[in-house]
């Protein structure tokens, strides 16, 4: 391997390095000399959030990888599209159509949106669209394509020769009723095209055919198990993929722990070594449920880029894959500050400590100057929920105020949190207002508050205001300073939570945080 002390003298503590060197151990011991990635969809449906996750976290630890070692490597987005439809979706036009194609591989149903040769085109050029919406860098892999052309077929003589040594690692796996008819070889039946889940009666690995039976007609057929005639279930599928492929590393949910297993055993008879795999864990709901798409209770990509940045998205993928994370609309102010934290400091690191922030990883080494704001997501949250703003020119007038040479042209990021703030403050802060009345102790330090705000000159910069703040909180008997500041938050702002109230007041204008608490006190009864 190549030697790249020079520009990592040591590998960074960050975990897509981590499997970035299991990855280099691996091509060691095989002897390659590039490493190949992979990803795998089933496109019968719309990209979803796991799709990005997927394919951002092995993005992440394949430039690591080429960090590391220097080596080529290449990422394969495979499409599962010669799986048979099951079920019609619910969200496609021309569903009775389409319902005359059930159990037919997808690349072999037509369009029901008309615009593509067929259903499996039309998704994967939806999954393509949604890639490189972000950026990935991949190459694109269709199933139909790979068996019709013959890049499996050796690989699948392969499977027929060790039938007998796979079948006795799956069944095990099934019950009683499936073991009876299940063969790893799914034949495409060549009457009705459908993919057909059949016994399979006889083997014959010379001529490379499988013989079986049509349960309705009890016709005999005689099926090339390569070209295209046959597939593979999945899990010899998958199995039969890293064999044929030569896949090195391959990344799967929690959920899938025990088919990685069977599959990498079938990889070992069919006479290969599995992929170095990593296994994260599954999101959940606002309850800590586990997020499902037939439930509706997950948020999807296109919710999650209404309210942020596509770069906040990537900060929450990022952050320990291995562990259970609640995704929810609360999640996301949160991880746009995290990214926005990381990408200022990845301008002032080097070295070791930039490749193990984040923000390095999300853009591939390459922060961007521009990814940056002198105001925090909370901070411009907690401005409209003050000031009920409507529009981007209420904020910015405030902006201005507290800096003088921000401008939307000038400052395009901040450009774009303002519009995300207003969409976020909109949809989910101004429904959840609830103010409530101070007790007699905050009623006291509220006062004291408004009469030190006075003192101090209309410009006083953030950090005497927060000083303030900290005297007026000490001054009053708080069984700590958190109660004071979530007095604040409750009672001025009508919310649980938020920023550095100094920092805030700078922004709004002491003169208005003297009313914002006079309002307050007024509203209440002494």
């Amino acid at each position: 391997m190549p030697d790249t002390q020079s520009s990592l003298p040591a590998v960074p503590k960050a975990w897509p390095f981590e499997e970035a060197r299991k990855v280099a151990e691996r091509l060691a011991r095989t002897g390659k000399s590039s490493a190949l990635f992979e990803t795998g969809y089933g496109p019968s449906g719309l990209p979803h959030i796991g799709t990005f996750g997927e394919v951002a976290r092995t993005s992440w630890v394949r430039h690591a990888f080429t960090e590391l070692t220097g080596l080529p490597s290449k990422l394969l987005a495979f499409s599962d599209d010669m799986d048979g439809l099951r079920k019609v979706p619910d969200n496609v036009p021309n569903r009775e159509m389409l319902a005359q194609h059930l159990g037919k591989p997808l690349t072999r149903i037509p369009d029901p949106f008309g615009t593509h040769p067929s259903f499996g085109a039309h998704n994967n050029a939806r999954l393509r669209s949604f890639l490189d919406s972000f950026g990935f860098a991949y190459e694109f892999a269709s199933s139909s394509e790979y068996y019709a052309s013959g890049r499996f077929d050796a690989a699948l003589l392969r499977v027929l020769e060790r039938h007998d040594e796979i079948l006795a690692v799956i069944l095990p796996t099934l019950g009683a009723e499936r073991r009876a008819s299940y063969s790893p070889f799914l034949p495409i039946h060549p009457k009705t095209g459908i993919v057909m889940q059949v016994k399979v009666e006889k083997l014959d690995p010379a001529a490379g055919t499988i013989a079986w039976r049509d349960p309705d007609t009890e016709e005999w057929f005689e099926t090339l198990v390569t070209g295209g005639a046959a597939k593979l279930q999945w899990k010899a599928d998958w199995a039969m993929r890293w064999h044929a492929l030569g896949v090195d590393y391959e990344m799967s949910g929690k959920d899938l722990i025990d088919s990685v297993k069977l599959s990498g055993r079938i990889c070992r008879i069919l006479g290969s070594e599995p992929p170095t795999g990593f296994t994260y864990e599954l999101f959940l709901d606002e309850q800590a449920q586990k997020i499902s798409k037939s439930k509706g209770n997950g948020l999807s990509v296109e919710e999650w880029l209404r309210y942020a940045p596509p770069e906040s998205l990537g900060q929450f993928m990022f952050n320990q894959p291995q562990r259970a994370k609640r995704l929810y609309f609360d999640v996301i102010p949160r991880a746009v500050d995290e990214y926005l934290a990381n990408a200022a400091r990845a301008h002032e690191q080097e070295g070791v400590e930039r490749a193990a922030n984040p923000a390095w990883h999300i853009h591939a080494g390459q922060v961007p100057q521009e990814a940056h704001s002198p105001l925090s997501f909370a901070m411009l949250l907690n401005l409209a929920s003050v000031v009920n703003a409507e529009t981007p020119d209420i904020l910015w007038g405030f902006i201005r105020r507290y800096n003088p040479q921000a401008t939307p042209e000038d400052m395009p990021f901040l450009a774009r949190l303002v519009e995300y703030a207003l969409a976020y403050y909109r949809d989910f802060v101004r429904p959840a207002k609830q103010f409530r009345e101070p007790d007699a102790t905050e009623r006291a330090a509220l006062q004291d508050l408004a009469e030190g705000l006075r003192a101090l000159p209309a410009d006083a910069p953030a950090e005497d205001i927060q000083t303030l703040l900290y005297d007026v909180g000490k001054r009053h008997p708080f069984p700590e300073l958190r109660a004071w500041f979530g007095c604040l938050y409750q009672v001025l702002l009508g919310q649980q939570e938020g920023p550095r109230f100094g920092q805030f007041i700078a922004l709004y204008g002491i003169p208005e945080t003297i009313t914002l608490i006079e309002t307050a006190l007024a509203r209440t009864p002494a």
